[in-house]
């Protein structure tokens, strides 16, 4: 557990857990989810406020997704952020829980969750300027959570088009549409990532107890704006996949197409000669030219004119 204490043009000072809370300026209690357990017991003397169990119980939850619910004395907002890889591939997540009171932030998140470190570092580096209100604090780390996904639309992009060059490459080895279609997987989950985030965000926007100023406004517009863009990505990048995979195998269903069709014009070439050459097989006592001299030579030429013959026509009428 760390508390930081934010008092007007103050320096951020980082309280004992175990001190009084200042009657003054801006408290945030960040809790570690595997360290929390009653962390109500914590919060209710000090902000005066009862927490409801399922809210705790919510706060808990490590896959819950990212979810708004009020109450007349306090705000609570879950939201998932990506987890402390920055490889998308597979993507992973780590939810944190929101408290907000008047003068208090609470978070309960898990130990990696980096996003939450990278607020916390700069909050000691001196780097962000003091919040002027919770709903501010909150912002500072809502907008950490959400930039780190538009860092990985480009590394995902690029690896979404190196597959689709790769499977529509017809002197590449590479063959596995599958690969692709985990890729789809990753956009779909990015997509409903995106969209559980802004109906939570949303919720927040219309039904939060605290008063918003219009600077405060802007900052959750912003942060609308924002997984808006990571949402637009993923849904272009899907679309893309799927159109890369039907075209895949509608080349393959060319390439089959083209064979076939070379195919059965080579039969079409043979088959009167075979045809004919049975005829002239038949252990038939008198068959007409047997006897002539140069009969076997006529045939021949017979044969292969009539092959270069079939062979021009089909040329002409580009069925080769």
């Amino acid at each position: 557990m760390q508390i930081f204490h934010f008092n007007n043009g103050e320096p951020p000072r980082i309280l004992p857990p175990d001190a009084p809370l200042p009657e003054t300026g801006l408290i945030w209690a960040d809790f570690l989810r595997d360290e929390a357990e009653g962390w109500e017991c914590w919060a209710e003397p000090n902000v005066g406020v009862a927490i409801e169990p399922q809210h705790v119980s919510d706060s808990m939850n490590p896959y819950h997704p990212s979810f708004f619910d009020g109450t007349s004395e306090y705000d609570m907002l879950v939201f998932q952020g990506l987890g402390p890889n920055e490889d998308p591939f597979p993507v992973e997540t780590r939810t944190a829980a929101f408290f907000l009171f008047r003068r208090v932030l609470i978070t309960v998140r898990a130990e990696d969750n980096l996003s939450i470190h990278i607020v916390q570092q700069r909050i000691r580096e001196r780097r962000m300027k003091n919040p002027d209100s919770v709903l501010g604090l909150a912002h500072a780390v809502l907008d950490v959570m959400v930039d780190r996904y538009l860092k990985v639309r480009e590394p995902m992009e690029q690896r979404f088009s190196v597959l689709q060059d790769e499977l529509l490459d017809p002197d590449s080895r590479m063959n596995d549409w599958r690969a692709l279609l985990r890729g789809r997987r990753v956009a779909r989950q990015m997509e409903a990532l995106a969209e559980s985030q802004l109906e939570a965000l949303d919720s927040w926007r219309r039904n939060s107890f605290l008063d918003c100023s219009p600077h405060d406004e802007i900052k959750i517009r912003d942060l609308v704006e924002h997984v808006n863009r990571v949402l637009n990505h993923a849904s272009g990048q899907e679309r893309d996949i799927e159109a890369a995979v039907q075209l895949h195998f509608a080349i393959a269903t060319g390439r089959t197409n083209r064979i076939v069709q070379f195919l059965t014009v080579l039969s079409a070439i043979f088959f009167p000669l075979t045809l004919i050459t049975g005829i002239y097989g038949m252990n038939f006592e008198h068959i007409p030219w047997a006897d002539a001299r140069y009969g076997f030579e006529a045939m021949l030429l017979f044969l292969l004119v009539m092959g270069v013959g079939l062979l021009y026509i089909f040329k002409k009428r580009r069925y080769l």
